[in-house]
């Protein structure tokens, strides 16, 4: 048998939707009868047919008897569209052949039984580690109710973002760039501190021109500070939330007439609770892009999943420059946020960093699930 050929294909498959399916996760499906491709599809969006489904029309009557090869388990509950486990079971299918379980509680471990209890020769754990990394987001997201946290930046080689007078424009080439639009895109919302709206007046928009979607634009604003004329408010090319804790109430009331969502936190200002609060409207993948000191509020709460840097061949040498991240000192290089590497990749002139933090990595779900 060729299992981690045709899953290889039905994650190919999966990917192709790649910022398209929030809050749902990314799934691709092959049915292969004799050796031989008789059915394939993907989860395209968010209340439409689920990738099992496209695979079996496509398959029809020849499904009976073949094996599905999926990447996440199917589901075996109602929601937007019908369970899948029972259409498999209706449609005849032999052998199901699973990457990775489902960690929503309304599937976890269910589907895979239902399937099995009809008779069905189920094999799930084939590149069960791809299945992971392909819906890091939705298995977090599902566990946690908060966003996936992707921390960003860009520096040069002595870990300045800025000079002193906060000129930044521009730090790395276009192709990095270009780069940074290509996960703004893939990400349900953009967030930033109203120091870097007030001093950069970024749009904080996906502009690539072939672009799927544009982030919701997230700005923390403890004293509701925003300028009305900001960027973000007036250009209407995405939808902007701002959080506060106070603030003038005749601002917040210009705000809303100018269509801003203007969130207040009364419990104690801190990330957990507003990653809580953008948890519960839904933003399953949230992309940090600055400044400072928002990154080291994300870090010293231990809130970020995964850290980019783009690394730019320019030395500033200016002790008064600003570094990447500014918050409490570490007296103790013990002391260090510790982050492993996971892929260097020279982008244009630049190099990009993606690591992830130390500290136990994401949890093994079918290590989990066995518990």
């Amino acid at each position: 048998m060729n299992d981690e050929k045709w899953m290889e294909f039905a994650f190919q498959l999966a990917k192709q939707a790649i910022g398209q399916t929030s809050p749902n996760p990314l799934v691709g499906a092959v049915v292969v009868k004799d050796g031989e491709l008789i059915g394939f599809g993907a989860h395209l969006k968010a209340g439409e047919p689920h990738a099992e489904v496209h695979a079996l029309n496509m398959a029809g009557e020849k499904a009976k008897g073949a094996t599905l090869y999926v990447t996440l388990e199917p589901c075996s509950h109602f929601g937007k569209t019908p369970p899948c486990s029972e259409l498999i079971i209706k449609r005849g299918i032999k052998r199901v052949v699973v990457a990775a379980l489902d960690p929503n509680p309304l599937v976890s471990g269910r589907g895979v039984k239902a399937l099995q209890d009809a008779g069905i020769d189920v094999e799930a754990g084939i590149l069960q580690k791809n299945g992971h990394e392909l819906n890091k987001v939705f298995f977090h997201y599902i566990q946690t109710n908060t966003p996936f946290v992707t921390l960003k930046y860009a520096a040069t080689f002595d870990g300045k973002i800025a000079t002193k007078t906060g000129d930044s424009k521009w730090i790395t080439g276009e192709e990095a760039r270009q780069d940074v639009h290509r996960y703004r895109e893939i990400h349900d919302g953009i967030l930033v501190g109203v120091n870097t709206i007030i001093k950069d007046n970024p749009s904080l928009t996906c502009r690539l021109p072939d672009r799927k979607r544009t982030p919701i634009r997230i700005i923390l604003d403890t004293h509701l500070r925003i300028p009305l004329d900001a960027n973000v408010i007036t250009d209407k090319e995405a939808e902007t939330w701002v959080i506060c804790q106070d603030g003038d109430l005749n601002k917040k009331a210009e705000l809303k007439k100018l269509g801003i969502e203007v969130l207040t936190l009364h419990d104690q200002w801190n990330i957990p609770n507003i990653l809580k609060i953008l948890g519960e409207r839904g933003i399953t993948s949230l992309f940090v892009e600055g400044g400072a000191r928002v990154h080291a509020s994300f870090l010293k709460a231990e809130a970020v999943n995964e850290l980019i840097v783009y690394f730019a061949p320019k030395i500033l040498g200016d002790p008064e420059g600003i570094s990447a991240v500014m918050g409490d000192e570490a007296l103790k290089m013990s002391m260090a946020h510790s982050f492993e590497i996971q892929s260097v990749t020279k982008i244009g002139e630049d190099v990009k960093i993606v690591s992830v933090p130390k500290r136990g990595g994401q949890d093994c779900l079918l290590e989990s699930l066995k518990k």
